[in-house]
Parts: C-alpha cells; sequence; structure tokens
C-alpha cells in the first residue's frame, strides 16, 4: 500500500560498495545515506508530508502491541529517519556517521537472510571459532568505516585492535559486529553493537584509549529478529528505527521508497521492574549475594526472559520499559563482557532512557570506567534504576 514521508537531501551520497562481497543480496536493500530507491513502476509524485503513514490496516512496526508488557500501540503516522535526524540531531557529522552505520546494519540483515551459519575456519583473536556470518557482519562494518568521510578509528570486538581509517575524519567507531554467536545457529535474535566516541576524547590520538563510556556521542544498537530494529542516542534520548516497514520498502509518493522509519520515540525505562535476565548463573555458588538475589526474583515472582544474548536480553528493557540484567563476576567465572564493545553502547542508551548501570565492582556506572585496554572486561548489572540499586546492595554490599 502507498505510503507517504516526508523527505530531506541525503547528507552524503557515498556509492555502494556491497558489490564486492561475496554474497547475494536481496534487490530490497536500500540505503539511509543514499537517495530512496525508485519504484518499477513510477507514480505521479505529490506534496510530501513529514511522516510514513500507513494505509489500511497493515499492523505496527517496532514494539508489539499485543504483550502483556507493551503499550505501544499502532500510529497513524511514522516519522521518516531524515525528519527526525533533522530535528534531534543538530550536529551534521553525527548524522552522518549513524546513517552509515544504519546502512551497514542494513547490510548484515540482507546478509543474515541469506547466508547459512557454518564454521569458517578460522578464530579470532579469543580464540573463539569464527562462524560464517561472524565474518561477513564484521567485514560490511569494516566497509563502512574504511569508506566513512568521517571516522577517523574502527576496531572491532572480532580483533581488537584500533586500526586507522579515513585520517580527515572526525570519530572513532568501535562494535560488536555479531552478538549472539552461540544462539545464531538456532535461529534466535542476535544484534550488532556500536560505540562511537570523537576522537579528541581519550588520552591518545585514537579518540579510545583513556576515554570512558560517557564520552561517546552517540550509540547504536541493531536487534536482528523477525524484523530489524535499531536504537539510537539522539540529542533529547533513545529513538528506535525499523527496517524496511513493508517488504518493499516504505512506498513513497513519487514512487520511492524510505528505507527507515522512526518506530518509537524518547523511550523511557521505569524505575522498577518484575522481568530479570540474569547471566552468569555460576558465579551464585561463588556469590552468596547473587544466589540470594536469585531466590529474591524468584520468591518475588519475577518474570524470566533470558536468550544468553546481550542484545536481546537488554534490548528488550526498550521494549517492555522495565528489566534488570545481571552479570557478576567471581574468582571462577571472571569477566567476559567488553566494555568498549558491549557495556558502554548498552551503558549510554540505558542511562539516557532514564535507567541504571553498575560496574559490578564499586557500585558506581559503568560509563565512568575508563577505557585503559581495547579488550578490557568488565562486570555489569544494567536496567531499571531501583533493580540496579537491588544488586548493588545485595551482591555488592553497596
Amino acid at each position: 500500500c502507498p505510503l507517504s514521508a516526508h523527505t530531506t537531501p541525503p547528507l552524503t551520497a557515498s556509492p555502494s560498495n556491497m558489490a564486492a562481497q561475496t554474497f547475494a543480496m536481496p534487490a530490497i536493500a536500500a540505503r539511509a545515506s543514499a537517495a530512496p530507491r525508485a519504484a518499477k513502476a513510477s507514480k505521479a509524485a505529490t506534496k510530501a508530508v513529514r511522516s510514513v503513514r500507513v494505509n489500511g490496516g497493515g499492523g505496527e512496526y517496532g514494539a508489539s502491541g499485543t504483550s502483556f508488557y507493551t503499550t505501544t500501540e499502532k500510529q497513524e503516522s511514522y516519522d521518516s529517519l531524515d525528519f527526525v535526524l533533522n530535528e534531534k540531531c543538530k550536529d551534521l557529522e553525527v548524522r552522518t556517521v549513524i546513517k552509515e552505520q544504519l546502512d551497514a546494519c542494513a547490510d548484515i540483515t540482507e546478509a543474515l537472510r541469506s547466508a547459512l551459519v557454518t564454521v569458517e575456519g578460522s578464530e579470532n583473536t579469543f580464540g573463539d571459532a569464527q562462524l560464517s556470518v561472524d565474518v561477513i557482519a564484521d567485514n560490511i562494518m569494516w566497509d563502512a568505516v574504511r569508506s566513512s568521510a568521517v571516522v577517523a578509528w574502527g576496531a572491532s570486538e572480532e580483533e581488537p585492535d584500533i586500526k586507522p581509517c579515513n585520517p580527515k575524519g572526525r570519530f572513532t567507531v568501535c562494535w560488536d559486529p555479531l552478538d549472539g554467536s552461540s544462539i545464531v545457529d538456532n535461529n534466535w535474535a542476535v544484534g550488532t553493537m556500536i560505540g562511537v566516541w570523537s576522537k579528541e576524547s581519550g588520552d591518545g590520538e585514537d579518540g579510545l584509549l583513556g576515554a570512558t563510556g560517557r564520552d561517546q556521542v552517540t550509540a547504536l544498537i541493531a536487534l536482528y529478529g523477525p524484523r530489524t530494529t535499531v536504537l539510537v542516542a539522539l540529542d533529547d534520548g533513545v529513538y528506535e528505527f525499523s527496517y524496511g516497514c513493508t517488504p518493499e520498502g516504505c512506498q513513497l509518493p513519487d514512487g520511492t521508497f524510505e528505507p527507515w522509519i522512526c518506530s518509537r520515540k524518547q523511550i523511557k525505562i521505569k524505575p522498577d521492574s518484575k522481568i530479570f535476565s540474569p547471566a552468569n548463573m555460576r558465579a551464585g555458588q561463588e556469590v552468596p549475594g547473587y544466589k540470594a538475589l536469585m531466590d529474591f526474583y524468584i520468591d518475588s515472582k519475577y518474570t524470566l526472559r533470558y536468550t544468553g544474548g546481550l542484545v536481546p536480553d537488554v534490548y528488550q528493557q526498550f521494549t517492555k520499559n522495565m528489566g534488570i540484567f545481571t552479570n557478576p563476576t567471581s574468582d571462577k567465572s571472571p569477566a567476559k563482557l567488553r566494555l568498549a564493545f558491549e557495556a558502554s553502547p548498552f551503558g549510554l542508551l540505558v542511562e539516557m532512557a532514564g535507567g541504571k548501570t553498575s560496574d559490578g565492582v564499586t557500585g558506581g556506572s559503568v560509563l565512568d570506567v575508563k577505557i585503559m585496554a581495547v579488550d578490557q572486561r568488565t562486570a555489569l548489572c544494567i536496567g531499571s534504576s531501583n533493580e540496579v540499586d537491588r544488586f548493588n546492595k545485595m551482591v555488592l554490599g553497596k
């Protein structure tokens, strides 16, 4: 069905580099940083309005309106990506890097739809066997930053070295290309985590070492499930964008397509929760406070929602507007989460939405922990503020 959307001229019109990829890309792929794709049969252009409008009973995008915990209801119209970024992200170069990263998330979406999950025959720097989809997603991310006019440095969780990109660029981008490798073979939801720093932050020329998560200029978390949605930190809060809102994308009056729409705005996380996501439960054998916290959740009839994938387990806090993810450490269960690639991007988004974080050691915000090594690990508690306070009290004695 035809849709209408406000469109603005693209910030940059960089050529697509996907022809160099070794996997087939379906024809529906669209670009956030390029002009909308033309339809097969053009339609008479009419005056564009600022939002994507759903005509007829099509369903909704973003959070489901039928979930017990979710109150999001179908809207008559949805703002386009360009409209929201122009209104809610005043920095032109930050808008550019956001759109480039959204392009990469769209390309990863299409790759996941066509790629088999197989062992690649290689290992990352941590000795983990790399899957075909890990390599594809990481290559897409590297292509995005290396072709960018605004990215000076890049670092991947798959190979945590800070590498130069564009010497004239302004940003340092760190990413986990495909979090959830242990569950992707089950066809469960997985995701991409992206943190963006100014290269002027930190102690060195790369903008990362010596910086903190609070120094990020934006962060993006992509969730690849039945649909692709991405949380983005903008000037006044957290926004969610949904990719390809019909099988052909969002069609505009002139016959072109809108690849991204804003499905939710200024998302908030409530201070209390009845959902819990307990990671590293083995630590409960050594940390009495963690076992006591698990008993509290069960005795208080909290609902368990845990997949073993950091992205879906924390992302649900933005769709359910509540939640608590716990990952303490112990001598036999050391920290595994990466500060720069995982904890910092999610920490920025959760705290912007009114939630809270704990570094799992001092009880302070994970955003205040200095990044002293690219592969630095951290314990983490993140989610509804009162639940993080409970974790600090019961587990850390703070």
